[in-house]
Order: C-alpha cells, then sequence, then structure tokens
C-alpha cells in the first residue's frame, strides 16, 4: 500500500495506480511556505483535490458494480456449460429440456440436442464456438480475472477513501490554523490600540 508522509519531513508520498496519495499536514505554516501558497490559494487547491478524489471514487465504485454484476453471469455460464457436459457424460441420448431468459422477465422453453460445442458470446458482436473443456477453462479464467480485478478495485477504493479523509483533515486543518491566525493578530491589534 502506499506510504504517507508529512510535509515537514520530506519524504516523498507514493501513489496507487495513478491515485495522488495526500499529504498529512502536521505543521500548517511549513506546508504553506513549501507549497508557497496562501491560504486561500491552499484550500482551494484542497478542494480541487478532494474533487478529483470525488470523482475517481465514483469511476471506481462503477467498475466495482459492473464487476458484482459480471461474477454471477459467468458463474451461471460455468454451471450451464457442466450441465450440458454432465448431460453428454450421461449418454442418455434424451435432449437436455431448459428455460432461458430471452429479455428480463420474459423466458423461453428449449430443447438442447447432444452436442460437442457450446457458443460463448464474447462481446461486441462476436460469438465463437468452444468445446466443453475449452469453454470452462475460458469461464474459468474470465471468473478468476474478474475477482482479482474486483480485489483491486477493493483495495483502491480503501486507499481512495484514506486520501479524501487525509485530504478533509488537511482542509480543516488549514483553515481552523488560519482563523488561528486571525485571532492572534486581532487580539495583537487590539493590545496595541490599549
Amino acid at each position: 500500500m502506499a506510504s504517507e508522509s508529512s510535509s515537514s519531513s520530506g519524504a516523498v508520498v507514493t501513489d496507487r495506480r495513478g491515485i495522488p496519495a495526500a499529504q498529512f499536514v502536521e505543521d500548517v505554516r511549513t506546508y504553506l511556505s513549501q507549497l508557497q501558497l496562501d491560504v486561500q490559494s491552499a484550500l482551494a487547491f484542497l478542494q480541487e483535490r478532494l474533487q478529483q478524489y470525488k470523482l475517481v471514487e465514483m469511476k471506481l465504485l462503477a467498475q466495482q458494480r459492473d464487476l458484482q454484476a459480471k461474477i454471477p453471469d459467468i458463474k451461471k455460464c460455468l454451471d450451464i456449460v457442466a450441465t450440458l457436459q454432465a448431460k453428454k457424460e450421461a449418454a442418455t441420448g434424451e435432449p437436455l429440456v431448459a428455460d432461458f431468459e430471452i429479455s428480463e422477465g420474459i423466458y423461453s422453453r428449449a430443447r438442447i440436442e447432444e452436442t460437442d460445442s457450446v457458443c460463448l458470446w464474447l462481446g461486441a458482436n462476436v460469438m465463437l464456438d468452444y468445446s466443453y473443456e475449452e469453454a470452462i477453462t475460458l469461464l474459468q479464467k474470465n471468473l478468476d480475472n474478474a475477482k482479482a480485478s474486483l480485489e483491486v478495485l477493493v483495495a483502491d477504493l480503501q486507499f481512495l477513501r484514506d486520501q479524501v479523509t487525509i485530504t478533509q483533515v488537511t482542509i480543516a486543518r488549514v483553515y481552523n490554523w488560519d482563523v488561528h491566525q486571525r485571532r492572534v493578530q486581532l487580539a495583537g491589534a487590539s493590545v496595541e490600540d490599549s
């Protein structure tokens, strides 16, 4: 996972898969002087970074939803191919009768004669004919890849949530430091006036 560092230590903050890591700010004055920004510019920069994190989070959540929907479909395809293979190995000679979904909520009954292959829809208007063994191998590989991608996405989302939290804390620290500095200046000005 990415390491985090304080801005005062000078250590390099690492990224995770293109997501920039947020710096935890221990000393606001040092942070502002290193960036050579005033408080308003620093707050604007941090707000912009926070919005970028939120945008990336929305994209990752959409990818996660897609993968979570894809995994059950792949499992269902694996089960169907395994059923067809078992039916063929049983060699009863009877066709397999199955109900399949044509569209959402619309089903049709089909008689599936014994065959040595299945056609898999690969997407982009491409369908290929595979033997049962090849189909199971391909589907299992796709399932493993989808699960691995989902694990990476979950880790990315956790990293991103940590960066959002760090950025929000940094915004609060910079704002509170600015308020404190203004109060000190006002107190100094009122003491001089007295």
